[in-house]
């Protein structure tokens, strides 16, 4: 097995591409749940898959969202063919409006509700781009990638994974995809289309990692429902469901459970009602008539024939769920209402989703999860499911994807256990440049990769130094000083001044180290230090070493040095 990981610091800028090879340099999913973007170069054109973005963790203060590097693609925009959607999820569709802000004619392929999803999301942003839809079992010739779009089940429908035939051979990239076998809208992923291609062979499958670790296969979607109808059969109250708004087969199934408990719905927020709108027009969605209504109506309802349906499942601080719990939405919580979380649990929210737990059951609420009911399941395949799909396309080579390093890992490891050879597949990273040629997948360099920040309008204005410095002021506090100097005569004239913000101390603990400035500033002026900057500097690393000792803090330190 190929692990690149631990060798990535050795791998220098990639050669050029061979005539009779294909290259796959993934900007996003490897490593990480989301911001999936995979770019696909074969004779000097570009073919991507996905561009989504990832969403920030707790670590990345003022960061909205977080978008692949489009660094190593930004010299070579009209060398793109366009860009495939396999499925409208935001990790995978997040990130395009930034991709058409750089070319806005790059041609965009998806499903019939991919495409409708994302056409209402690139209104928002006032893009109008080429989008061209698709249907699985169709073959398009896009330059000389030959596509072939396949039918797989996932947590949204009209999810598809791509074939892309090249002269230097085939790749089947699954995109995100699981096997459930009585999926709501009857459509399971085409097992002989698999099959199929691999029978006429596939020489790189670029598989879903995400469930890897999970044992077995996942839980089939029909088994929610009766869960589902007996939450709302014993609920006295209201009813508050938070899932994703990408979760359109959840969302049926709420609705289908309101129906036949005497319930009408109301969709709360701006992306779910969005979806639900988009969804329902596009045939997706099956509402009778006049069960749902807005949230200025339910006011007019009795408690227990409401259900409210909204976003905040991962416990998003601005999420609808999230502001309810703190009290900050005109929906409020009391007793005898029950919230249903439909979603797992994904790795690093955790604080976050116990946090609205506990807001929500401190105002009387009865929650209702995944820990303690059958109220969502994945929407990724787990390791059964995984084998099973390996032995079926029984590819020459593998490439773990979409995943963070252990689950990339433990996806290699079931491949190797299927049979295709340890060395033939590969574990890469973001950035990590990989070659099919001859058959096999050779890494042959690494490009720059790094993150790349939204933060309100600014794109990639926001760097990893600024985030440490919003860490610092968030974690340990702000200290200003104000000094006044008289060069010529080498004294302090006023101050110093102390301002200090985030300290459980009072400002006048700060009284103990202002004569230890004074000092130095007055000896260094002796000594013929006249620049400011430098006497900046002095008080700076007085206040500080003297904080870290006396505090054991490390606060932002802004030192004022002025001239009488």
């Amino acid at each position: 097995m190929t692990n690149v990981l631990s060798t990535r610091s050795e791998l220098g800028p990639p050669p050029p591409l061979a005539p009779e090879a294909l290259r796959i340099v993934a900007l996003g999913g490897l490593g990480e749940i989301g911001r999936n973007m995979t770019v696909f170069e074969f004779g000097g054109r570009l073919l991507i898959v996905d561009c989504g973005v990832l969403f920030p963790e707790d670590n990345q203060p003022g960061v909205d969202l977080i978008l692949p590097d489009f660094d190593y693609i930004r010299e070579r925009l009209d060398d793109i063919d366009g860009v495939i959607l396999t499925h409208a999820h935001e990790d995978h569709i997040g990130g395009l409006p930034y991709l058409l802000r750089e070319r806005v004619d790059i041609p965009v392929y998806g499903s019939k509700l991919t495409l409708g999803l994302i056409a209402a999301k690139l209104r928002e942003h006032r893009i109008k781009a080429e989008l061209r839809e698709v249907a699985e079992g169709q073959i398009v010739a896009i330059n000389d990638f030959e596509v072939e779009f396949v039918a797989v089940n996932h947590s949204i429908p009209d999810a598809l994974a791509v074939a892309i035939k090249t002269p230097a051979g085939r790749v089947l990239h699954t995109g995100d995809f699981k096997m459930d076998q009585l999926p709501l809208d009857g459509r399971i992923t085409d097992l002989n289309a698999f099959a199929r291609l691999g029978d006429d062979g596939v020489d790189a499958f670029l598989v879903d990692s995400t469930n890897a670790e999970v044992a077995g296969f996942v839980t089939s979607e029909q088994n929610i429902a009766p869960v589902l109808d007996e939450v709302f059969a014993r609920a006295p109250g209201r009813l508050v469901v938070a899932c994703f708004a990408s979760h359109i087969h959840r969302v049926q199934q709420v609705i289908n459970a309101a129906a036949a408990n005497g319930r009408r719905v109301a969709f709360v927020g701006r992306s779910m009602v969005r979806t639900m709108g988009v969804a329902r027009d596009l045939g997706y969605l099956k509402v009778p008539g006049g069960l749902t209504v807005t949230v200025d109506q339910l006011d007019e309802l009795p408690d227990d024939q409401v259900v409210l349906v909204c976003t905040g499942s991962q416990g998003e601080p601005m999420a609808v769920l999230a502001r309810i719990a703190n009290r900050d939405h005109k929906i409020r919580i009391h007793d005898l209402d029950t919230v249903v979380l439909a979603s797992s649990v994904i790795p690093g929210n955790e604080n976050s989703i116990n946090r609205v737990i506990n807001g929500l059951s401190r105002w009387g609420a009865t929650v209702v999860h995944t820990g303690n009911a059958l109220v969502h399941v994945s929407g990724h395949a787990a390791a059964g499911e995984l084998l099973y799909a390996c032995n079926i396309v029984k590819p020459r080579n593998v490439m773990p994807v979409h995943g963070e390093v252990r689950h990339l890992l433990a996806n290699a490891a079931l491949a190797v256990k299927s049979g295709v050879d340890p060395d033939h597949v590969v574990v890469a990273d973001d950035g990590t440049v990989i070659d099919l040629i001859d058959g096999a997948l050779t890494v042959v360099g690494k490009v720059p990769c790094g993150y790349v920040f939204v933060d309100g309008s600014s794109v990639g204005d926001l760097s990893e130094g600024m985030l440490k410095v919003r860490r610092i002021l968030g974690e340990e506090g702000f200290v200003s000083v104000f000094v006044a100097v008289d060069i010529s005569a080498g004294k302090v004239v006023a101050g110093p001044e102390v301002q200090a913000r985030g300290f459980a101390e009072a400002a006048t603990v700060f009284n103990d180290v202002l004569p230890k400035v004074t000092a130095r500033l007055e000896d260094a002026m002796k000594d013929g230090v006249t620049d400011p900057y430098q006497l900046q500097q002095l008080v700076r690393r007085t206040i500080g070493k003297w904080v870290g000792e006396k505090m054991r803090r490390r606060p932002m330190i802004v030192p004022v040095v002025v001239e009488a």
